[in-house]
């Protein structure tokens, strides 16, 4: 390797060496390098006519194929319109579908509860709120307004479940809307308990076992939180300014409202569901 070196050196010297000393090669070797530029000018001339003649080949070609594509669309004028508009009538429905305005009178700026539901029905699931303490229902003004209601049912799980929700929503649309809180004083009532409140009498109960809706879990009684305490009584003007307000969003989800009966329940809501009551 080292030899092969050496040699190299020694020809690159000696060429450097006759280039400096010989006028002649120096002259042999700039008439060499212009004959090889001529070369590679000529060679790059050709290569750039062939590619020109190549590309009017190609606009040739392009030019003669929309020359034929025109020709063709004039000789089927008809068939390409009809195609055209099978294309484009999907798209034109879709438009004029999508500028309509379905429910065009429909205000919502006056249907806020309704606006609500609606958010319900799309699959919204309200939580039913943080149990009460059982002495907040054992307190002596509660048990003259609702006997036996330290024994109730207060388990949201055990209501039906479209009732549940719509009764949640009102509790929110009461509390957010109208400022009263809402509490759930029983819901589910089973067959026994139904008739023992019936045995009070009919200022209790007037329903026998599976004649109320509470024993399908679509029935509840509420009241109001007030400080902390179960507000009943309607003989509080608060209570039964909200009993009124209560009444008007349960009756706008759909629910019936227990005030509006000869026997008024102010605080009793229900869902009547068709064919629940003859099953059973």
């Amino acid at each position: 390797m080292f030899l092969i070196a050496v040699a190299l050196y020694f020809i690159l010297a000696c060429l450097v060496s006759w280039l400096a000393l010989f006028p002649a090669g120096r002259d042999f070797v700039m008439h060499s390098l212009a004959g090889a530029e001529q070369r590679f000018s000529a060679c790059l001339g050709r290569l750039a006519s062939r590619r020109q003649a190549e590309l009017a080949g190609t606009y040739a070609r392009a030019i003669a194929a929309s020359l034929r594509a025109a020709a063709w669309l004039r000789q089927h004028s008809l068939l390409c319109l009809a195609a055209l508009a099978v294309i484009s009538l999907p798209t034109a429905l879709a438009l004029m579908a999508g500028g309509k305005h379905l429910l065009g009178g429909y205000d919502t700026s006056t249907r806020e509860i309704n606006a609500q539901v609606a958010t319900l029905l799309q699959g919204e699931q309200l939580v039913p709120p943080l149990d009460l303490p059982p002495l907040v229902f054992a307190t002596e003004e509660v048990q003259q307004a609702r006997p036996m209601l330290v024994s109730a049912s207060r388990n949201w799980s055990l209501l039906n479940a479209e009732y549940a929700q719509r009764l949640l929503l009102v509790f929110k649309i009461m509390k957010e809307k109208h400022g009263y809180e809402m509490a759930l004083l029983e819901g589910y009532r089973s067959p026994d308990r139904q008739n023992m409140l019936a045995a009070l009498g009919p200022s209790v109960s007037n329903a026998r076992a599976f004649q109320s809706w509470h024993q399908y879990g679509l029935a509840a009684d509420c009241a109001f939180l007030r400080n902390g305490k179960l507000i009943i009584s309607e003989k509080d003007p608060w209570a039964m300014r909200g009993y009124q307000l209560y009444g008007e969003v349960a009756e706008s989800v759909g629910m019936t409202w227990g005030g509006r009966w000869k026997m008024m329940d102010f605080g009793h809501t229900e869902l009547r569901l068709a064919g629940v009551m003859q099953k059973n």
